[in-house]
C-alpha cells in the first residue's frame, strides 16, 4: 500500500464524527470476520464468461476469502458492530465478485502479513489499499484499480513547526510495512544524516489508529498516510488534525494474488472495465469521497513511471 489506514481506536468516545457519506458513525477496531453477498449490485449480475474464470477453489467454495487490514478508514474499516468489514475498497471488491458470482469473506489481518497471506492460500485474495511497486510485483501478481499519493497530516495549525522537506529531528508517525514505512521515510533520513541532521524519529505501528491517535496525542509530531484515510483522519477527529501541503508519489493500489493468478487477474480486470461502464464504479468511489483516485486503466502487473 501507499497503505495505511483509518483513525483513533484509542480516543473512539472523544474524536469520532459521522462520515454521512460511508454509513458509519464511530471507529471501532479488534478481530472478527465478515461474510456478505455484494453491497452493490452491479448492473447484469455475474457474467458467465468471468464466472468461467474462476479458479477452482474460488468456484467450489462459492467465496472468495479476503485479507485485509481493517484499520484505514474510509478504505477498510469495522464498523460499529466490530465484526463487519466496511470501506471503500470493501464495497468496489464485493461488485467486482458480484461479476463472477461468488460472496466475499472479509478476514482481519495485520497489514504486513498479508501478502505472505495470500502466497501461502489462508487468503484468495489481499485487498487493502496496496500500493502497487516492484518489489510486491515480484512477490504477487497485482491488480490496479485505484491510486492515490502520500499526504503529511499534523495537528491542527502544525504547533510543532513540520516541514515535510526539512523533517530532521521531528518525530513522525507511519504503519509498518507502508511505503511510507519502507520507502519514504528511510530517504528522508538518509538525506538528513547526509546533511550532517539528526535523524528524523520515526514513530511506526501496526495499527493506522494508533498512529493517528500518536499525532492527536501530539507524542508524534506529524505521520505519513495516503490521502483518503489522512482526509478522513481530519474529519473524524473534528479538525484537530490537517493536512500539510499536498499529496505527492501517487501511484495505484492493486488487488493482491498469488503470482500464478494472472489469468485470475486479466477477469478481475474485465470485472473492473464493467464496472466503470455501468455507472457503478464511480457510484461507488463518489459515496466514499474517495472519485478523485478513479482510474481507466485497469491493469494486471502496470508499468509504473
Amino acid at each position: 500500500m501507499f497503505r495505511s489506514r483509518a483513525l483513533v481506536v484509542a480516543a473512539v468516545a472523544t474524536t469520532a464524527l459521522a462520515l454521512s457519506a460511508c454509513g458509519s458513525d464511530s471507529l471501532s477496531s479488534g478481530g472478527g470476520t465478515s461474510s456478505a453477498p455484494a453491497a452493490s449490485t452491479p448492473a447484469g449480475g455475474p457474467d458467465p464468461a468471468l464466472v468461467a474464470k474462476l479458479p477452482e477453489k474460488i468456484k467450489s467454495a462459492g467465496k472468495i476469502v479476503v485479507g485485509t487490514d481493517a484499520t484505514y478508514q474510509p478504505n477498510e474499516y469495522l464498523d460499529t458492530d466490530g465484526k463487519t468489514v466496511i470501506g471503500m475498497d470493501v464495497e468496489l471488491f464485493d461488485a467486482v465478485m458480484a461479476k463472477f458470482g461468488v460472496e466475499t469473506e472479509w478476514v482481519p489481518s495485520a497489514f504486513d502479513a498479508i501478502i505472505l497471506g495470500v502466497q501461502s492460500g489462508k487468503y484468495d485474495v489481499g485487498v487493502s489499499s496496496f500500493t502497487v511497486n516492484e518489489e510486491r510485483m515480484q512477490q504477487a501478481t497485482m491488480v490496479s484499480y485505484f491510486t492515490a499519493g502520500t499526504q503529511w497530516v499534523t495537528q491542527k495549525g502544525n504547533p510543532k513547526g513540520i516541514d515535510p522537506d526539512n523533517a530532521c529531528g521531528k518525530t513522525v508517525g507511519v504503519q509498518k510495512g507502508t511505503v511510507q514505512a519502507d520507502e519514504d521515510l528511510p530517504a528522508r533520513n538518509k538525506a538528513c544524516t547526509d546533511a550532517g541532521k539528526p535523524e528524523i524519529k520515526v514513530l511506526v505501528d501496526a495499527d493506522q489508529a494508533k498512529v493517528t491517535a500518536s499525532v492527536q496525542s501530539g507524542k508524534a509530531d506529524a505521520m505519513l498516510v495516503d490521502l483518503p484515510p489522512a482526509i478522513a483522519a481530519v474529519d473524524l477527529t473534528g479538525g484537530s488534525l490537517e493536512l500539510l501541503g499536498e499529496q505527492y508519489d501517487s501511484a495505484p493500489y492493486g488487488y493482491v494474488l498469488k503470482k500464478e493468478d494472472t489469468a485470475f487477474g486479466e477477469a478481475i480486470v474485465e470485472a473492473l472495465k464493467q464496472l466503470e461502464a455501468d455507472g457503478t464504479y464511480k457510484q461507488i468511489l463518489t459515496k466514499w469521497k474517495t472519485e478523485g483516485g478513479a482510474i481507466s486503466d485497469f491493469a494486471v502487473n502496470p508499468k509504473l513511471s
